[in-house]
């Protein structure tokens, strides 16, 4: 067996986790073998391998004194080989501190391939994930790992692919602040007289502008308000709860895809300029069951106010990612961008807020800095 050769990667933790006759593994020489149909087999019994169940038995096996080892018992070990170990080398680090002028090296993806067997930055990523042969503990061990290129790493091959997952950070409030703008109108004018649906009739506001009053203004603002703080709030739920599922995430290819697709991309490649925002597809997804949840709890004038007030937030927190990866910033957000990237280079378990530490310092999951 060779290092170059796709085959599946285990975590020192994975082997760990199986030392009982059930299910038994051991390491050896980098390798991992399922020695649990050997135990009852064993020359020197069961409970000398079951004693070093989900280790590196390589001192072990070469101890003499313990348990004399033939070149055979060598040779017949590699019947359960099953995989090999992974690469233990890490880039967070508890130690890690931020500096105002933090400049990450470019990663030498020959090399670092080489010496992971992860992905290969010089391919098309999401085929690779697709199609791995790693652990789930081994996956997310790496995909928490930073690397940096001069240029956006690749995700799909085909370009028409490609496109939906580039994006520059203004088209955010391109895209979504017309929208935010047309539905607080929208309700505006639906707390004084019918409207026909967005759908129906997406640009019937603007024939209304002239109709608006300062009272009108007024009945939407708590609503609005109202969104901005629901947003803070699912902000901080989605980014703990959704994006880092890490322990809940099943081990299957499919279920590793998904998790680099939504969030896992962005620890892999932090400082990736066109992926420093969310596309507008995968967030029209992403929002799609908490505007029809508005609109279930809310009378329409009030679910119009709270999703404007909502994605006025949103586009607020994606221009403010943006920033604090790449921008020189003002004393608050300099403050929020080492706090940030403490996130990626120093503990990705925690300081999940992004716009500020508020449900951090509420749910126990401030990091310090």
């Amino acid at each position: 067996m060779t290092t170059s050769k796709r085959i599946r990667i285990f975590t020192a933790e994975d082997v760990a986790n199986h030392k009982s006759a059930g299910s038994c593994w051991v390491v050896l020489r980098g390798k991992v073998y399922d020695v649990t149909s050997f135990i009852p087999d064993h020359p020197g019994g069961e409970d000398f391998i079951l004693k070093n169940a989900g280790t590196n038995v390589e001192i072990v096996m070469k101890d003499k004194d313990l348990h004399d080892h033939s070149d055979a018992a060598y040779d017949m070990l590699e019947e359960y080989v099953i995989g090999r170990l992974g690469t233990e080398a890490t880039t967070v680090s508890d130690d890690w501190e931020a500096t105002d002028d933090f400049k990450p090296e470019d990663t030498d993806s020959a090399e670092d391939f080489a010496k992971t067997q992860f992905l290969d930055l010089r391919q098309p990523l999401l085929w690779q994930v697709w199609k791995a042969n790693f652990s789930k503990s081994y996956y997310l061990k790496q995909v928490h790992q930073p690397r940096h290129l001069k240029h956006s790493a690749r995700l799909f091959g085909p370009d028409v692919l490609e496109m939906f997952t580039r994006t520059v950070w203004y088209v955010v409030p391109m895209v979504w602040l017309p929208i935010a703008v047309n539905l607080y109108v929208r309700s505006m004018l639906q707390f004084a007289m019918p409207l026909p649906s967005f759908w129906d009739n997406p640009v019937y506001p603007v024939s209304k502008l002239s109709s608006l009053t300062l009272g009108m203004f007024i009945n939407t603002l708590p609503f609005f308000f109202l969104g901005n703080f629901i947003w803070t709030l699912l902000e901080y739920g989605m980014h703990r709860f959704l994006f880092h599922i890490d322990e809940l995430l099943p081990d299957r290819p499919v279920f590793l895809t998904l998790h680099f697709l939504l969030h896992g991309i962005h620890h892999y490649m932090p400082m990736d300029r066109l992926r420093l925002v969310m596309p507008p597809v995968l967030f029209a997804l992403l929002q799609a069951p908490f505007t029809r949840l508005a609109y279930i709890l809310f009378p329409t004038p009030v679910a119009n106010g709270i999703i404007s007030g909502s994605f006025t937030f949103y586009v607020l927190y994606d221009c403010m990612h943006y920033a604090l990866h790449h921008t020189m910033l003002p004393a608050y957000m300099r403050e929020m961008k080492k706090y940030h990237l403490a996130h990626h280079y120093k503990n990705f378990e925690l300081g999940f807020g992004v716009t500020s530490k508020i449900w951090d310092c509420v749910f126990n999951t401030v990091l310090p800095v």
